[in-house]
């Protein structure tokens, strides 16, 4: 069964999160908030958590996984941005969008679109998250929880944990985060193209006629 830690979700607990960032960096796999629903996490060289997150969410060897940071200054490594996205990227994080680019070397081909190879790139706006990223000092692997079958993620911690409780090795409880996706953004051309309207505002990309 995983541990399962209670944090406040503006004031979080310093000593569970070295905890949970010891968890992670032994391989671990958890469950987290972010300002856009709960989510899978783990470090970006652990193959085995990634693999785990893949057959817990029924997903096949085409998904494309994002990486979550608490800025952009680590994203530089692993996604081709431009001075004009960087701007559009600063201005509008932390919130609840996923940016799309193109992959560096730094990113294992295994976490990449397999034609296009694109990575999403993410930074949340929930403190629980920015201080354990603060910790880990890279950024995670990240996918949303929802479990194979169903349309809507798990929103309650304690139902994440009857339901998956054996299948990750810790549930973050930072209470009630919401349910709606973030706002995708394809960002591999000069041209921002929406892929998918979420909880983050999209006019921002919209061209006045």
């Amino acid at each position: 069964m995983s541990q399962y830690f209670r944090i406040h979700p503006t004031h979080p607990q310093q000593r569970l999160l070295n905890q949970a960032a010891t968890i992670l960096r032994q391989e671990g796999l958890i469950v987290y908030p972010t300002d856009s629903g709960y989510a899978l996490g783990c470090q970006v060289g652990n193959k085995a958590a990634a693999d785990r997150i893949r057959h817990l969410r029924g997903l096949g060897t085409r998904h494309e996984f994002s990486l979550v940071s608490r800025d952009l200054s680590e994203f530089s490594l692993y996604a081709r941005i431009g001075n004009s996205a960087f701007r559009l990227l600063k201005a509008l994080t932390p919130g609840a969008y996923t940016f799309i680019f193109k992959a560096t070397r730094e990113v294992p081909r295994r976490l990449q679109d397999p034609k296009r190879r694109t990575i999403g790139i993410r930074v949340p706006d929930n403190p629980i998250t920015q201080a354990l990223l603060a910790i880990l000092g890279e950024p995670l692997i990240s996918s949303t929880l929802i479990l194979p079958r169903e349309e809507m993620p798990l929103t309650d911690p304690e139902e994440i944990r009857d339901r998956i409780g054996n299948q990750v090795d810790l549930i973050i409880d930072g209470g009630y985060c919401g349910f709606e996706p973030t706002t995708v953004v394809d960002l591999v051309e000069d041209v921002p193209k929406i892929i998918r309207e979420g909880k983050g505002d999209t006019s921002p990309f919209k061209i006045e006629s």
